[in-house]
């Protein structure tokens, strides 16, 4: 149940959730957990709350709810308080415009949490970078880094107006990328490129958009040597494509990209 909603920035919307059902989570050690949030179809004949099993025993394929996923930015299980922020343009898709218009005592199933990374505490180096969908993962890790790490932060956002607080140490060196008319992830892959990787021990965060991820990914794996048990790099959403298709292209796309890397001689 939404409890209230917070504006961080012109496309970044927080919504703060309460309710029994998040008292069963589990602890959460990461700083990527994620969970799939339940929404009905355009034109379903229901609305939230519901039953998902009951409606994919009793409708079409086509009425079922469909899912959209969303990092965790934080829950305290003392306030039983669940935040999640999203990214919102106009109209545009499912889960913003939802958002947006959220109000408290508004309902919202999902399923989860996922997840698989959290900041490597033996690593000396960390690196995190992303486009607005990774804000909400890159800050979770930053409020963990200990104050002795020192780091390596991009985040591209619009422009100076999507600039928020995250929490940084006289050792962490923020960059807001300000994206403007580029496409999304370019200018963060040109910054991120500009880095010199210190030899040793590293610990690479990297998500956002897929074309993106494929031009870092080659950057790092072949380019800089990078092991590839150092790092989380992926890619949470892809230009023109839906959720959906996306999620059903992704294995494709990530094996095209472990091939190219291996046969330019990656590294394991």
């Amino acid at each position: 149940m939404v409890l209230r909603t917070e504006q961080l920035s012109p496309e970044l919307i927080r919504v703060v959730f309460t309710g029994d059902g998040l008292r069963s989570l589990p602890e959460l050690t990461l700083t990527d957990h994620y969970v799939k949030l339940l929404y009905p179809p355009a034109g379903a004949a229901y609305t939230s709350p519901f039953d998902p099993e009951v409606l994919q025993e009793t409708l079409p394929r086509e009425q079922w709810p469909v899912t959209r996923t969303y990092t965790i930015r934080s829950y305290d299980p003392e306030t039983n308080e669940l935040a999640i922020d999203f990214v919102v343009h106009g109209d545009e898709g499912l889960a913003g415009p939802w958002a947006a218009a959220a109000r408290p005592g508004d309902e919202l199933g999902f399923y989860g949490p996922g997840g698989g990374y959290a900041p490597d505490p033996e690593a000396p180096y960390h690196l995190l970078a992303g486009d607005e969908s990774a804000l909400p993962a890159i800050a979770a890790a930053l409020d963990v880094l200990p104050d002795d790490t020192d780091a390596d932060v991009f985040v591209e956002v619009a422009g100076p107006e999507g600039e928020i607080p995250v929490r940084t140490t006289e050792r962490t060196r923020l960059h807001w990328i300000h994206r403007g008319d580029r496409p999304y992830g370019v200018p963060l892959a040109d910054a991120v490129r500009s880095v010199q990787l210190p030899e040793g021990r590293r610990s690479v965060f990297v998500h956002g958009n897929a074309d993106m991820i494929k031009v870092l990914r080659r950057w790092f794996y072949v380019d800089q040597g990078l092991e590839r048990a150092q790092a989380s790099i992926s890619g949470y959403w892809r230009t023109n494509l839906t959720e959906d298709v996306w999620q059903a292209s992704k294995r494709e796309f990530v094996e095209s990209m472990d091939a190219e890397e291996a046969a330019a001689g990656a590294t394991a």
